[in-house]
């Protein structure tokens, strides 16, 4: 039980953080979009960032044996 526990703590941080992420690239990306930020990016080469997404069949859960 402890274990399944740890399992999904974990997995409850990794979706926290792919969230939090997932929020930074939008806010960058809506800042290199906007005017007057969108020049200075223009002008230094910022683009922008893709999202994270899993790839296909991640979110099978893993089988743990003993």
């Amino acid at each position: 039980l402890a274990l399944q526990s740890q399992l999904e703590g974990t997995e409850n941080r990794i979706t926290v953080e792919r969230q939090r992420f997932n929020e930074a690239v939008r806010d960058y990306n809506l800042r290199v979009r906007v005017f007057p930020a969108s020049l200075i990016a223009g002008l230094r080469g910022f683009k922008e960032k893709a999202f994270f997404e899993s790839a296909p069949g991640s979110e099978a859960v893993p089988k743990v044996k003993f």
